[in-house]
């Protein structure tokens, strides 16, 4: 595969996603992103702003086997792997494999479960395999979570653990369409019977698991300048030493970084990264990394705001 089949496979996506997934296109190319660059991304926004049906869309383009968790308080970390269950005939344990064992899963509303529930992921989102009873099972190359959260209620919420957050390469809010995107839906489902699930959508299968397998040595191919990548280490240890911020991000979140830069290039038809590149994923990848400290709390500053003023301080390469 080379750049223009790329570019053209991208577009056949995001117009097959976007008659669904009204004004909300920049999310689209995000996810994109996270998909070349083996990244798994978490959504989070307000209720009824698509969130599920964005990843269920995702997930229907791409020819990879699917499953769906909704995290619920009392779901145990069995529920999630998978438990050995004896059986009589054979005098045997044999195991139930739970719904992780998949190419795409959707971790729905995952901080309404507990967080011994929610460490039952990081194994798979960290080395793609599960442990159970001692033993190791492989989920394959192609496994990636995309997870949704609300972040307006706390009742019967269990906020991530910082160890989680950073398995994730993007944090993407999720916010409103705009005033026409708004009628357009409600003009789109304004055609269908009042029974209908809005929800429930069948779109077409763009993406093979061949074609996923090209678009990742595509992106594979692509090589960083050592000036784009000290750029983005210069970036990341920056949140370590600004004084708004209690731990700054890892040395994973700057390879996170790195990866999704070169899925950016390969997505916009370049096998170059630009500073630009690294700029417009910075926030994205870094948000949720970030534990801010106690003045920065109390003033009310938000991660975004932090990392934008760290930006505006650092020299681009030229």
């Amino acid at each position: 595969m080379d750049l223009p089949e790329f570019q053209t496979l991208a577009a056949d996506i995001r117009h097959e996603i976007g008659s669904v997934v009204q004004g909300q296109a920049p999310l689209i190319d995000m996810l994109l992103i996270g998909v070349f660059a083996r990244g798994h991304c978490l959504l989070e926004g307000p209720p009824g702003t698509a969130k599920t049906l964005l990843a269920r869309s995702l997930a229907q383009v791409i020819d990879l086997t699917f499953g769906r968790i909704q995290f619920t308080p009392d779901l145990m970390p069995g529920d999630v792997l998978g438990v050995n269950l004896f059986n009589f005939e054979t005098n045997s344990f044999r195991l139930t494999q739970g719904p992780v064992f998949t190419d795409i899963l959707l971790a729905d509303e995952i901080n309404r479960a507990p967080p011994k529930t929610q460490s039952s992921l990081l194994q798979a989102m960290n080395e793609r395999e599960v442990t159970i009873d001692g033993t190791s099972y492989a989920l394959g190359g192609d496994f990636f979570v995309l997870a949704t959260q609300n972040p307006i209620e706390q009742h019967g919420t269990y906020p991530l653990p910082e160890a989680q957050l950073d398995r994730f390469l993007f944090k993407l809010l999720v916010d409103f369409p705009d005033r026409q995107a708004e009628i357009d839906i409600l003009t789109q489902n304004a055609g269908l019977p009042l029974a209908a699930d809005s929800g429930r959508v069948n779109l077409r299968k763009i993406l093979s698991r061949e074609a996923l397998h090209a678009g990742h040595a595509l992106v594979d191919s692509i090589r960083l300048d050592p000036t784009i990548l000290t750029y983005i280490v210069d970036l990341v240890r920056a949140t370590r030493h600004d004084g708004d911020i209690l731990h700054g991000a890892s040395t994973r979140a700057a390879d996170a970084l790195a990866r999704a830069v070169r899925a950016k290039a390969a997505l916009e038809g370049r096998d170059y990264a630009l500073p630009d590149d690294v700029q417009s994923l910075f926030i994205p990848a870094l948000r949720h990394r970030l534990v801010l400290g106690p003045s920065a709390e109390i003033d009310g500053r938000h991660p975004d705001d932090v990392l934008a003023m760290i930006l505006q301080r650092a020299d681009a390469p030229r």
